[in-house]
This record gives C-alpha cells, structure tokens and sequence, in this order.
C-alpha cells in the first residue's frame, strides 16, 4: 500500500529536480544569445530634450558592444505612467529597457492610489545613468535680488510667492517643495505644461522663480532674462563659480539633484540581468556618453542594481511627508 505513494513522491522530486537544473542552463544560454534582435530603450521624455540626448548617446554605444541595433522610443507625458504602463507587459528578455526617472520609481506612488505599474514589483533596476543639478531661478528684472530676499517675502506672507514647474509631481515640483519645507514658509505652485510657457512666465514676472539645471537655462541667462539666485547642492558649479550654493546665498542646504535611471521588466532570468548591467555600466563610462552627458547638463552615474533600489527607497521617505503634510496633493 505504501509502495505506491513512495514511488509517486520520488518521481515528482525527479521531475523538480530536472526542471531546476534545466532552468540555469536555458537561462544561461539566453544571455549567450543576446542580443538576438533590436533592443528598445523607451523614453518618456519628447525628442531633443537632455535625457533623450543622453539615451540615444548611450544607445550607439550599446549597438556597438552588442553588434545589434538599439533604437530609442520616445513616449512623453504623464510623469511615465503610460510608458511605462505599456513596457510592463513586454516580454522578458531584456530587449525592451526603460529610461525611468525620481517621478516613475519614486513621486508616482505616492500621488497616485492606482497606477499602471508597482515600481517594486513589475520591473527589475539595472544602473543609475545620471544625475542634474537645480538651480534657482528669477526673472532678469526680479524683484528679488536674492535668495533672502524671496525667502524674507515668503516668510512675510504665505503663498505669496510663487514658482512655476512642468507639473504635478514633476522633479521641479517636488524639489521645491522640500526646499521651501525645509525653509519652513508655503509658496504657490503654478505647473505648465511645457517649458518655453514656464521660462516666458518667469521671465516676464508673472511667477516668481523656478528650479531648473544649467543646460536648460544658459542661454536665457546669457541673454539676461533669466538670473540664478543659488545652486542646490553642497557645492558650487564648477563652471560657474559665482553662483553661491542654496546654504552660502542664506536658505537650507538642500540638494536638488533629480536623477535618472534603467529598468527593465520583472522576470528577466539573472543572468541576463547581470550582463545587461555589466554592459549598461560598460557603455556609461565611455568618454563620447560621458560628454553628451556633460553638454546636457548631466553627471553620468553609473551603480549597481541594489543602489538603484537604495536611491529609491530613499527618495520615497524623502517625499513622502510633503504629501502627508499636504504640500504636494495626491491625484
């Protein structure tokens, strides 16, 4: 009677066992064969603006280690939740990956009870790519000379002074909020949809100020319409030595350094994700990615997958009391 039972358990236990020594060896000829057709970096940011520059850098230097073709796709709006939402349900076999960025991995869900994607659960971090730098912007002819004087205006009246970002949960959004929760004062917040309206506006006077990285705005500066008041970070621009850091011009010492990185979908076997990592970071540290990157205004930051997940966890605790306290409102 028990012979049976003994027989059966033991061929079931040969069956798992075949399957779980077959899983590495499929798993591994997979990443021998990769790429065995075009790779899709998909971009949620339009065409020409700086981390599209960056990903097509990076996709020639991809093309040349793999001696496969990797095209970018551009799919912008929504802070990536439609890109993404679509790259979610790819296969995967690491032939799709994905630019996301502070608001798709970490500002997303917060503000949003539903989204097309778990940031944790649907995707698999591969390396950090970059980093910019804010700065703080006024109107050539601002009312305010300094980063004081807006501060001592803010602290006088709530809400009285106003910023202007690319919207809702946008980096701008978010890193402003954080400088001015560190201030302690409360500004109004005026989102646009591109940045030409955001600069124009700034510039004209019509909002006080905005946060934004050197690359975008040199040449307004050049021009006069648009003046820093302070750089967001511990230190000052290597470029632009006269630019005092946010702590030096007399506010918090706040760093603003929104930042970008590539994923690519849950599922994809180890060792596939170990060699697109160890080519992702391959392809970052080349001189000619180094400098697109360094014309656009960026710092390549090339990581492992685990300081990605870190850079995340981080951001989300770093956010999350502005929208607790009601300063960024969930959608």
């Amino acid at each position: 009677m028990n012979a049976r039972p003994r027989a059966w358990r033991r061929r079931q236990w040969l069956i798992h066992a075949a399957a779980y020594c077959a899983a590495p060896a499929w798993a591994a000829d997979a990443t021998r064969a990769f790429p065995h057709r075009p790779v899709r970096i998909v971009v949620p940011y339009s065409v020409g603006i700086g981390p599209d520059v960056v990903a097509r850098s990076l996709a020639e230097a991809l093309s040349r280690q793999w001696g496969q073709t990797v095209w970018v796709e551009n799919k912008p709006g929504a802070s990536g939740i439609v890109a993404f939402g679509e790259v979610r349900r790819v296969p995967a076999d690491g032939h799709t990956l994905f630019l996301a960025d502070t608001a798709t991995l970490a500002v997303n869900p917060l503000l949003h009870s539903t989204l097309p994607y778990d940031p944790v659960h649907d995707l698999a971090p591969l390396s950090l790519m970059f980093r910019a730098t804010f700065l703080i912007w006024v109107g050539g002819r601002s009312r305010f000379q300094s980063l004081g004087d807006l501060l001592d205006a803010a602290r006088r009246a709530p809400d009285s002074v106003s910023y202007g970002t690319l919207g809702h949960g946008h980096a701008s959004h978010v890193a402003i909020e954080s400088f001015a929760r560190a201030a302690g004062v409360r500004m109004l917040h005026v989102p646009f949809k591109d940045a030409g309206a955001l600069f124009t506006a700034v510039a004209a006077g019509d909002v006080d100020f905005t946060a934004f990285g050197m690359n975008s705005v040199a040449g307004l500066m050049a021009a006069g319409k648009l003046r820093p008041l302070a750089v967001a970070a511990a230190q000052r621009l290597p470029g632009h030595p006269d630019i005092p850091t946010l702590r030096e011009a007399g506010g918090p010492p706040v760093d603003m350094h929104p930042w970008a990185a590539l994923v690519t979908v849950a599922g994809t076997p180890a060792p596939l994700l170990e060699r697109l990592q160890h080519d992702i970071v391959l392809a970052l540290n080349q001189p000619e990615v180094r400098r697109q990157a360094a014309q656009a205004g960026f710092e390549i930051t090339p990581s492992s997958p685990q300081a990605l997940r870190e850079r995340m966890a981080a951001d989300r605790a770093l956010y999350a009391p502005l929208v607790s306290e009601g300063r960024v409102a969930p959608m």
